[in-house]
């Protein structure tokens, strides 16, 4: 299948299901294996996403990073044609805007950039859980920032973003993602 016309069944699947009392249990299940992990507890400087309505929600996640000590930096494209990604340093103190793809960024063009992190989560639509390879969103923000920044990567999947193997053509420049949360199994 195509990765043009898999993103859009996947996005009107996840919207669909984001409709559903399971996403809501299936995040929070996430979210708790998540933070037991080690992980998590030996990372320091962690990049996130805001997460759109049918994604993995991430605004608890946020909010318990920041009660555990992590400093949490949110991502950001930058408006250039390289299809670029940078971090930006967030506190419950930061103002917040939509981009141009309706997630929230940091709008203070001042904030600290990291780039260098213990560890991205990373979002996606459609993961493989035999390669690790996910089908992102189609911009290449992530497979370019993983490419040249060597941090510890974690996704959080919803069971209708599981694939036992790709579906969708895998190209070299696609960057597989080192660890999978799901809800009954960690690989």
């Amino acid at each position: 299948m195509q990765k043009s016309e898999l993103r859009k069944k996947q996005t009107a699947k996840l919207k669909e299901f984001a409709n559903t009392k399971e996403k809501k249990t299936e995040d929070s299940i996430l979210l708790e294996k998540l933070l037991e992990t080690e992980l998590v507890k030996n990372s320091q400087t962690i990049g996130i996403t805001a997460s759109l309505p049918f994604e993995v929600d991430t605004s608890e996640l946020t909010a318990r990073l920041w009660d555990a000590g992590k400093e949490v930096y949110l991502a950001k494209a930058r408006n250039d044609q390289a299809h670029t990604l940078d971090f930006l340093h967030y506190t419950y103190m930061s103002k917040l805007q939509k981009s141009s793809f309706g997630v929230e960024e940091i709008a203070d063009a001042d904030a600290a950039v990291k780039n260098e992190l213990d560890l991205v989560i990373v979002p996606g639509l459609a993961f493989a859980l035999d390669s690790h390879v996910r089908l992102g969103f189609g911009g290449g923000y992530y497979d370019r920032f993983l490419a040249k920044h060597k941090c510890q990567t974690v996704s959080l999947v919803n069971t209708p973003m599981q694939f036992a193997t790709s579906e969708w053509p895998i190209e070299k420049t696609d960057m597989p993602i080192q660890t999978i949360v799901t809800t009954d199994k960690i690989y």
